[in-house]
């Protein structure tokens, strides 16, 4: 059952898309190639800088001796946003804008910047003698 539900929104979303753009062309013209075509370039720019701004995010975070998620999280929102704004169509570019729109979930606990230690301080030296 989950399989032919499956089968029945990856070949349906596709032939909706089709209909749209064509009832789209017919009222619109020409309109509706540009919005695509501009779409598309649009998609592809962004895959772009997602890779570009994944490599700076991960090597900042690494720098810092942490490993961060969010930065892969965002990355990839960004790159399926892109890949749905290549896929021809009214639709996947309006689910795309909606992706790119969303505010980005920000951690709930914010690690503090570390401190030293809160406990008295002793300076002196140290000799050991035998």
């Amino acid at each position: 059952m989950k399989r032919l539900l499956l089968l029945a929104i990856l070949l349906g979303f596709p032939l909706l898309e089709a209909s749209l753009l064509v009832q789209l062309s017919e009222t619109h013209g020409w309109w509706v190639l540009a919005w695509c075509v501009l779409a598309a370039c649009a998609g592809a720019a962004l895959i772009k800088e997602a890779r570009f701004a994944l490599v700076a995010r991960l090597g900042a975070a690494l720098a810092e001796g942490r490993f961060s998620i969010a930065a892969l999280v965002d990355s990839a929102r960004t790159v399926i946003a892109g890949l749905l704004l290549i896929f021809p169509g009214v639709i996947s570019d309006l689910i795309a804008l909606t992706l790119l729109l969303l505010p980005s979930p920000r951690p709930i606990v914010e690690r503090a910047p570390r401190r030293a230690s809160q406990g008295t301080i002793i300076d002196g030296e140290f000799r050991r003698s035998r």
